[in-house]
Formats: C-alpha cells, sequence, structure tokens
C-alpha cells in the first residue's frame, strides 16, 4: 500500500516535472516568437517608412533611364543625362521639401524639348492598368510616361531636407501634405508641356465603373484639360471603359463623362464618345477570358466568320 503510494506519487512528481518543463518551454517559445515578431515587425515598419522616403539609389535609376532613353527609345535625340539630372538637383535640393514649385523644374524642362506626330497622344485617369494594354496593342500612341521626363522620374518619390543639403531617404510629406510637394510640381508641369504639345486626333481614357470617372480636380482634369489648344487639336475621342461585370456607372450620357463633353463644348473643341470599344473590350477578355461577356462574344466572332467561309 505504501509502495504503491509512494510510486503512484513518483508518477504525480514525474507528471508534475513533466508539465512544468512543458510550460516552461512553452513561455521560452513563446517569448522568443514574440521577440522575433517584434523585430520583424520593427524592420518592416523601418523599412515602410524609408519606401516613403527618396526612392534609393534615384540617381543612378534616373540617369540610367536617360540614358536607356535617348539610346534606345529615342536615339534621335541628343541630351546631356548627366547635365538634367543636375538641373533637377537644383530645382529639388535648394528648397524644402514642400517649398518646390513648378517654377523651380523650368530650366530643366527648358532644355529637354519634344516633339510627337500628331494624332497619337493619349490621356487617361484611373484607367492604368487598361492604358498599359491599350497601349501595347495599338502602339502609335504616346502618352505622358513616354515622355523623356515621365520617362525617367515615373513611380519614383523625392525630396530634399532642410538639416542638411541632400535627398532625404528617410521620409518624404505625402503629396497632400503642401502645396509645392516636390513630385507634384514636377508632374504638374509635366502634365502641363504634355498637353501644350498634342496636336491632331487625340484619345481620352477614362473608367465607367467608378463616380467621378473624370474628375476635374485630377491631372487631366485641372491642369491637361485646360492646357489643350482647340486650334491644334482637331478631335478629342473619348473612350468610357467599364469592367466586364461592371457596375456600370458612368457612360456618354450619364455622370461626369457629361461634364467632361461640356466644358469641351464650351472651348470650342470637337468631340466623339463611345462606352463599346472593340479593342478595349478584346483586351479585357484576354485578362480575364472566362466572363460570360467574352463567350458571347467569342461565339459571335466564331459565327460571324463560319458565315463568311460559307458565303
Amino acid at each position: 500500500m505504501h509502495k504503491h503510494t509512494s510510486l503512484l506519487r513518483s508518477g504525480e512528481a514525474v507528471q508534475t516535472l513533466t508539465i512544468t518543463t512543458s510550460w516552461k518551454t512553452l513561455q521560452t517559445f513563446a517569448t522568443t516568437n514574440l521577440t522575433i515578431w517584434l523585430t520583424m515587425l520593427l524592420l518592416c515598419s523601418g523599412q515602410l517608412r524609408a519606401q516613403l522616403g527618396t526612392t534609393p539609389n534615384i540617381k543612378h535609376i534616373v540617369v540610367g533611364r536617360c540614358y536607356s532613353y535617348i539610346t534606345l527609345v529615342n536615339p534621335s535625340l541628343r541630351f546631356d543625362c548627366e547635365e538634367i539630372w543636375r538641373q533637377f538637383e537644383e530645382a529639388v535640393l535648394r528648397q524644402s521639401s514642400c517649398n518646390v514649385t513648378v517654377e523651380n523644374y523650368h530650366l530643366m524642362f527648358y532644355s529637354i524639348p519634344q516633339t510627337r506626330p500628331c494624332d497619337k497622344f493619349l490621356f487617361w485617369s484611373k484607367t492604368r492598368t487598361l492604358m498599359q494594354s491599350y497601349k501595347a496593342a495599338v502602339r502609335h500612341f504616346w502618352t505622358l510616361e513616354d515622355t523623356l521626363v515621365g520617362f525617367m522620374f515615373n513611380d519614383l518619390i523625392w525630396c530634399g531636407q532642410e538639416e542638411q543639403p541632400g535627398f532625404d531617404f528617410s521620409s518624404c510629406p505625402a503629396w497632400s501634405a503642401c502645396r509645392n510637394h516636390a513630385v507634384y510640381s514636377l508632374w504638374l508641369q509635366a502634365s502641363q508641356t504634355f498637353a501644350e504639345m498634342a496636336c491632331g486626333n487625340i484619345t481620352v481614357l477614362l473608367n465607367g465603373s467608378i463616380v467621378n470617372a473624370f474628375d476635374r480636380k485630377s491631372m487631366l482634369g485641372s491642369v491637361e484639360l485646360d492646357n489643350l489648344n482647340p486650334q491644334r487639336v482637331n478631335y478629342v475621342n473619348i473612350k468610357v471603359v467599364a469592367d466586364l461585370q461592371g457596375p456600370f456607372i458612368e457612360s456618354c450620357s450619364q455622370g461626369s463623362i457629361v461634364d467632361l463633353i461640356q466644358i469641351l463644348q464650351s472651348r470650342g473643341f470637337r468631340w466623339t464618345c463611345t462606352h463599346n470599344d472593340q479593342t478595349l473590350m478584346i483586351l479585357q477578355c484576354v485578362q480575364s477570358p472566362k466572363q460570360s461577356i467574352c463567350q458571347t462574344y467569342a461565339n459571335s466572332l466564331s459565327h460571324r466568320q463560319s458565315h463568311i467561309h460559307q458565303v
């Protein structure tokens, strides 16, 4: 009896020791994991903060893109990429990050004039992905991103710092934080210059699945539209594109597109508008071929081709 009790207690002791050891192991494991998690969080937060600062290696990126542009994209151009970078630095680094005006970039823009044949200008708002596909399919289109400045600075962030000369790689203010934002001012000038160059028949690509497809406060509405010259532009061809499955919020006859048309008319522009462009729908179907509307359209084309062969 006593022996059994003793053995039982020994078993309880072993069980208690095992539980205690497991609990300590669990605590150590949890503490270690928590430490790792917090470390990763801090590192990620640092990376996020860094991403909000000037793009790392910005000089190499900008100058490299410049050489790529004048060597591969448009070899007819003869620009000094190092001089362009120097003028860019002067525009940005001599002012605080929220005090870089459009005028600060004038010297740089004046030193790199560009022209483009008419009938090739494509403007867009809130349709970036589709615009890129459309431009790749209809290769003669030319967007702001295809200009030298657009090509060099697309998707980059930059700002100076007041404490010491140079770029601030840790943090830059958001566009909405100040009126004369270093990045915003450059794109403001680039958009104005691009619109002033536009001639012939131009195309405007808008998203019909959102409210305010044409936003008067956007670059298109507040800068580019106001700098189009009705004496140089023959037609403004508006193309409204909704997502294949909707929602179908705006079109040529409803929503903010109507406001755009009224502005064009008041300024003496001739215009066209469509919200069922065949090429754009095919491009959407290439991205989402299983959509019912794409299946219907494919069957319709097959039936049409079959009928032509029979004839």
